[in-house]
């Protein structure tokens, strides 16, 4: 038998200037948002507060890119210093605005002040042609009065 120790695995690294300017390269549809917590603060590729919606439930961001784009990283930041709950996300993508859609992922990250605070998850990927990146957040699987976040979303 072959055995090899491995490492941890290294998480992707990026400048600045390596990540896709969604301010200049899509339009953006969200649900709702907190007039406090805009969603362009959690797209802009200089650190914000993050955005939040204005009701609890699940929400829906849906970046509209003007141009397709071949996506080979993404990067989701998700922060709850408040409440403990499971929060799920669901991310998916399109060649067409109207469909058909390819799941990415499918992510539950659990809660928990002051341990558990800051979900961040970086996934690199192969998806060219990409018109539509739609990030569904259901807060709280258990129907509680959490409101959807996202800190940070970063593609390149």
């Amino acid at each position: 038998m072959r055995k090899r120790i491995i490492t941890s695995t290294s998480t992707i690294a990026h400048t600045p200037e390596a990540w896709l300017d969604l301010e200049r390269a899509a339009t953006v549809e969200v649900t709702s948002e907190d007039k406090d917590f805009p969603i362009e603060s959690s797209l802009s590729i200089v650190p914000g507060q993050g955005w939040r919606a204005a009701q609890p439930g699940t929400q829906t961001v849906r970046l509209i890119f003007d141009e397709p784009q071949e996506l080979k990283h993404i990067s989701l930041v998700f922060e709850e210093n408040e409440m403990t709950r499971t929060q799920e996300f669901v991310l998916r993508a399109s060649a067409n605005p109207s469909g058909p859609f390819r799941e990415i992922v499918r992510q539950q990250w659990n809660f928990s002040a002051p341990m558990s605070t800051r979900e961040i998850e970086q996934y690199a990927v192969e998806l060219p042609n990409v018109t539509l990146l739609e990030l569904t957040v259901v807060p709280d699987i258990s129907g509680g009065a959490a409101r959807a976040s996202l800190k940070s979303l970063r593609l390149s």
